[in-house]
């Protein structure tokens, strides 16, 4: 009897033994709530952006330019330098040296100075050979006055004999004013011969100077020519312009550029000083062009051009072509049904979030409307204090039992 009731403790020992482990083991693998974060769906404002990266620009630039072809002498300016309207001097341009002449030209030009050197004898001679006829057409008419007095020749010849003199007259001046052209033929011929160490022997005439004066009052931007040099008609010299006259400019794409609205407000961020600078779109440009991204991309982008908001004036130290970002706004509203991004995902072509209800995770599908980086507008689906699962894993499905360890106040 003794030793059946041992075999029946042992028994007995045995099943709860055997109960226990079962029992140990449908604990741990009995599914555990899944720790989740939870955010409130709430009412409140929402403001839409898109965000870009743009540049500041003066709005009047002038470029100054060189009105003539000549030899710029080196620029004193320095870029930032204060200049007055029709008083400071940007540049000066003095007349450039002669070229060198090379073995053909030299000995052609050397052919022509002997030439014009014939050509001035030849005129010398044509002067003294006309003077000579007028000294004798004088002393005929000298001759021919005095007959008159004593009537041995007719009125006739003596008027033949004025004309002969005024003919010599004339005929001296032509050949005086041929000698003239021929001399200063001569000058030139030589002046084509002059090397270029000799062009001004060592001083160039102030009068032959042109000044450069600037048209504008401001600033220096950028030397463009900063050094002595030959330059054309019509090079620029200079950048002039008001600092403290500046637009921002912002190329966004195409398919963004058409959500925002002429008069659209705007943010100015990361321009390198305090607080963020007030804006607004002044235009958006109606054309667009093809710009290739850092990774090789075409894209087709639009320029938007952005003035400061009334009231805000540009800092000092801000100046042309400065880095800023621009938060542009394309949709504002004050008080909106709103649940954060992080709770959405995609269900099918619906948007739908996991809604925390008694401990249990329930699929729920949305409409959206606006959105931004951290709100999306809930347009049908959820109501103003539902708690979703903020950044729902793999695990969490329709049913699931949830806990939750953090409530986010948004």
């Amino acid at each position: 009897m003794s030793v059946l009731a041992n075999i029946n403790v042992k028994r007995a020992l045995l099943a709860l033994l055997a109960l226990f482990v079962a029992s140990g083991f449908a604990w741990a693998l009995w599914p555990k709530p899944i720790p989740v974060d939870v955010a409130a769906v709430s009412r409140g404002p929402l403001t839409v952006t898109v965000d870009e990266e743009g540049k500041t620009r003066i709005r009047h630039v002038y470029a100054v330019s060189a009105p003539i072809t000549g030899k710029l002498q080196r620029l004193s300016l320095q870029a930032g330098d204060t200049v007055t309207k029709d008083k400071t001097v940007v540049a000066i341009i003095e007349p450039s040296t002669p070229p060198l002449l090379d073995v053909r030209t030299i000995r052609e030009q050397t052919a022509q100075v002997a030439a014009a050197k014939a050509f001035v004898v030849l005129a010398e001679a044509e002067v003294r050979a006309a003077r000579t006829d007028l000294q004798f057409a004088e002393s005929e008419l000298s001759r021919a006055e005095t007959l008159q007095h004593t009537q041995a020749i007719s009125e006739r010849a003596l008027e033949k004999a004025r004309i002969d003199v005024d003919m010599r007259n004339a005929a001296v001046a032509r050949a005086q004013a041929n000698e003239e052209m021929r001399k200063r033929e001569l000058q030139s011929a030589e002046a084509r011969l002059l090397p270029p160490d000799d062009a001004y022997a060592a001083r160039v005439p102030a009068s032959c100077c042109v000044r450069v004066i600037t048209p504008e009052s401001g600033r220096i931007l950028k030397l463009i020519q900063e050094s002595e040099r030959v330059v054309l008609a019509g090079s620029p010299l200079v950048e002039i312009g008001d600092p403290s006259d500046i637009e921002i400019v912002v190329e966004l794409l195409s398919a963004e550029a058409v959500r925002v609205l002429e008069g659209s407000d705007a943010v100015i961020e990361a321009w390198g000083g305090g607080a963020p600078l007030k804006a607004h779109v002044r235009r958006v440009e109606p054309s667009g062009f093809t710009k290739v991204s850092a990774l090789g991309i075409e894209e087709q982008r639009v320029r938007l051009i952005l003035d400061l908001a009334d009231g805000e004036r540009a800092p000092e130290r801000l100046g042309h072509d400065y880095r800023v970002f621009a938060r542009i706004s394309t949709y504002a509203s004050s008080d909106v049904l709103r649940v954060p991004v992080s709770a959405l995902f995609r269900k099918g072509d619906t948007w739908a979030v996991f809604v925390a209800d008694h401990g249990r995770a329930r699929v729920a599908n949305i409409e959206i409307g606006e959105r931004n980086a951290t709100f999306a507008e809930v347009r049908s689906g959820l109501k103003a204090g539902l708690h979703v699962i903020m950044h729902p894993s793999d695990r969490v499905g329709d049913g699931v039992a949830v806990v939750v360890t953090v409530q986010t106040a948004r």
